[in-house]
């Protein structure tokens, strides 16, 4: 087995383990590469099937694209897909740039809070509806109480802190001094009653890992990652903040080549993420319950 084989086994292991240890599941998909990826092992790991939703927080503010691309896969692959928004937030302008917050209070309001709410059941949910292909009232109210995340330990210094099985508590608020020891592949999926669960089977996982896994399993993209006059994205976010880089990978083979030079070593993959640079930056926000 090469180191993808080994990966890739890690991740449905995981998977298939939380599948049968916790109940009510859905899995985070923030149509980005990774948690693309996490969806092509889901269904690796449960034979072309996902037998869990997948669950997009929808900000409004992302860029166009990467919403055609949700809903194409989406209905191609026929999966259970269920979106969740900040409604309050949008019509108050609780929001940047269009009303009078900073980067992190916006992130805060339209996806910490609508993560938090769409999860627990609170908010009102929608799926889409693969006759209608068009989106209507999730009339399931059912919290869900573990939730698949496509988080990697080397994209940001917070995600380095996570574990395989990490504990929120109810409020899905993350205590980061309070983790489980992990070792020799030993778990804990035995927590308290009310104990909220992410689950990370992506955690090993490097960037560069991401884009060879992608490109030997042909796993489609939104072409957002893909040059165009000498940019691309490398980190998909809202479009207020987050900024393209300076590249000329124009296909998935390219960008393997690009990362193997070391051209990005000394630059963060989140540097085009503006809102990682305001006071308190991610971490604060995930002790909070974002992703």
């Amino acid at each position: 087995m090469d180191r993808l084989d080994e990966l890739e086994s890690q991740s449905i292991y995981i998977l298939r383990e939380a599948y049968s240890k916790f109940g009510n599941l859905c899995m985070l998909w923030s149509i980005g590469k990774d948690s693309t990826v996490l969806l092509w092992l889901a269904r690796k790991a449960f034979f072309n099937h996902v037998p869990f939703p997948l669950v997009h927080v929808d900000t409004s503010y992302k860029i166009p694209e990467m919403i055609k691309y949700r809903d194409k896969l989406a209905l191609k692959l026929k999966v259970n897909m269920v979106v969740g928004q900040n409604k309050a937030a949008l019509n108050d302008k609780q929001t940047f740039p269009d009303g009078n917050v900073n980067r992190l209070v916006c992130c805060k309001n339209l996806k910490t809070e609508a993560l938090r709410n769409t999860l627990s059941g609170e908010w009102d949910r929608y799926r889409l509806d693969h006759n209608k292909k068009e989106y209507i009232l999730d009339e399931n109210k059912e919290p869900y109480t573990g939730v698949i995340v496509g988080v990697r330990s080397d994209e940001e210094g917070s995600r380095s802190k996570e574990r395989y099985f990490s504990p929120r508590d109810k409020n899905n608020d993350w205590d980061v001094g309070d983790q489980p020891p992990e070792l020799w592949n030993q778990f804990k999926t035995d927590f308290a009653p009310g104990t909220h669960i992410r689950i990370h089977p992506l955690l090993d996982w490097t960037e560069l890992d991401i884009w060879k896994y992608i490109e030997r399993e042909k796993i489609p993209i939104t072409e957002l990652y893909l040059s165009k006059n000498g940019k691309r994205y490398r980190s998909l976010g809202c479009y207020p903040c987050t900024n393209p880089i300076d590249s000329d990978a124009k296909t998935v083979s390219e960008i393997v080549k690009e990362l193997e030079s070391g051209k990005f070593s000394n630059i963060a993959e989140r540097s085009g993420r503006a809102q990682d640079k305001e006071d308190g930056g991610l971490e604060t926000l995930r002790k909070e319950g974002y992703m």
